[in-house]
């Protein structure tokens, strides 16, 4: 599949009423605890367990960005996952996964995964080399109560399979799920609607982006500095979104930066984890517990979207 790639064209009232929109204030900002998961893998946990009821249906953002393959080349063998879904997306280097009914894949630079995990799987995450830098990020996206038991299933997506465009001002906007200016990203989902969009903004570059009212939102800059709401956001910060009915968000900044902008419709249900898995009840937990030491995690068929 070609890469979906446009130059947005100016579009004299449009941008005109962009720049005259009000902006989504940042209620708060956060920076991500330093931590270890996996085989010793070092990583930076954004979005916290604590943030879930806020930032509803995400509960999870790790960012990884390690040169020294001591810090990641243990990886992440084999692990289970039940009742959410896994989004993992590479900015540098190679990661080869596989799950418990034997199927592959190796995520590259600029490429993503997409894994409902869904009624149970076992996967490993290993680095596919043995230097350079590794960079990336795995968020962690819920699932409705009556699809916490669906089959689990996956989509690898090249880097060509995610769609972008880049503004007149050069901002470029690659989208992973949502769409953005009326391009349609390379997944969407029903229920939480997620909005997931990698965005490039060159020094003296601006952007506005729209935001559904209703739903949670914040940003994660890992490149320079980026102006969110008015408000500087430094590398590693993550913003969080004020619910102010505002219809969007105003992007800016003095150097070259990077940031993720991620949103959703919240689900608003009873969130009951336990590590890896998240289902609505300690019952539900229980159970998920049960199962995989029964061996069920296994055998569970796997489908690819």
């Amino acid at each position: 599949m070609t890469t979906l790639h446009r130059t947005a064209p100016p579009a004299a009232p449009a941008a005109a009423n962009a720049a005259n929109a009000a902006s989504r204030a940042v209620e708060r900002l956060v920076r991500g605890m330093a931590t270890s998961d996996g085989a010793g893998v070092r990583l930076t946990r954004v979005l916290t367990q604590n943030l879930q009821r806020r930032l509803d249906p995400f509960l999870m953002l790790d960012a990884f960005r390690n040169e020294n393959a001591e810090d990641y080349i243990g990886g992440f063998p084999d692990h289970p996952h039940r009742g959410f879904e896994t989004v993992t997306y590479m900015i540098a280097g190679r990661m080869r996964h596989h799950d418990s009914v034997g199927n592959e894949g190796l995520l590259g630079p600029g490429g993503a995964q997409w894994m409902t995990a869904g009624s149970g799987l076992i996967h490993s995450e290993l680095p596919e080399q043995e230097e350079g830098l590794m960079e990336g990020f795995q968020l962690w996206l819920n699932l409705p109560a009556r699809n916490k038991m669906v089959a689990p299933y996956y989509r690898d997506i090249p880097p060509a399979a995610i769609p972008e465009y880049t503004t007149a001002a050069g901002v470029r906007v690659r989208i992973i799920a949502g769409a953005s200016q009326g391009v349609a990203g390379a997944v969407q989902r029903p229920d939480t609607e997620p909005l997931y969009l990698d965005i490039h903004l060159p020094a003296g570059s601006a952007l506005f982006h729209e935001i559904p009212a209703g739903q949670n939102a914040f940003t994660y800059t890992y490149r320079g500095s980026v102006e969110v709401g008015g408000n500087v956001v430094p590398d590693r910060h993550m913003a969080i979104l004020a619910n102010d009915g505002a219809p969007g968000v105003h992007l800016a900044a003095a150097e070259d930066s990077r940031l993720l902008l991620v949103a959703g419709r919240p689900l608003g249900e009873p969130i009951a984890q336990y590590g890896p898995f998240v289902m609505n009840t300690a019952e539900e937990i229980q159970q998920a517990m049960r199962d995989y030491s029964a061996g069920h995690f296994a055998a569970a068929p796997v489908r690819a979207l």
